[in-house]
């Protein structure tokens, strides 16, 4: 049973390949985030496209949100405090469907997983808990 609020949300971090957007990755990855809004408007995403080492190079990302960004490493992003729906302005500025760039984040090919998600969606049957292994 968890007794403070830092308890409560600490437990989130024991859920398999899910990671919670908490206050905490949102204070950590706000300038990840800002950088991805960016991304809305026309001619920033063209300085994007044209140079990307030079249009992040001012943001104040930490190193390792930049080298993911660059890698376009979506779970590690989400790891360092990007949100999802905020790192869809990255992925559909190179391109990319939201079920494309998600595809990649489970390591499944587009196919396998439209068809995973048009059957229910991953099994609830499985790892339930990263420190008990159940």
């Amino acid at each position: 049973m968890t007794n403070t609020l830092h308890d409560y949300t600490k437990e989130f971090e024991d859920i398999p390949g899910t990671r919670v957007f908490t206050t905490k990755r949102a204070r950590q990855g706000y300038w990840l985030n800002q950088f991805c809004m960016s991304l809305m408007k026309p001619e920033n995403r063209k300085k994007w496209l044209a140079d990307e080492q030079s249009y992040i190079a001012d943001w104040k990302m930490t190193a390792a949100q930049k080298e993911a960004l660059l890698a376009r490493d979506y779970n590690r992003l989400l790891d360092l405090g990007g949100n999802i729906y905020y790192l869809a302005k990255v992925f559909s500025t190179d391109g990319l469907s939201f079920v494309q760039a998600v595809s990649t984040m489970t390591g499944m090919n587009v196919d396998d997983y439209k068809a995973m998600m048009s059957a229910g969606g991953r099994s609830p049957d499985g790892v339930r808990s990263i420190k008990d292994g159940k």
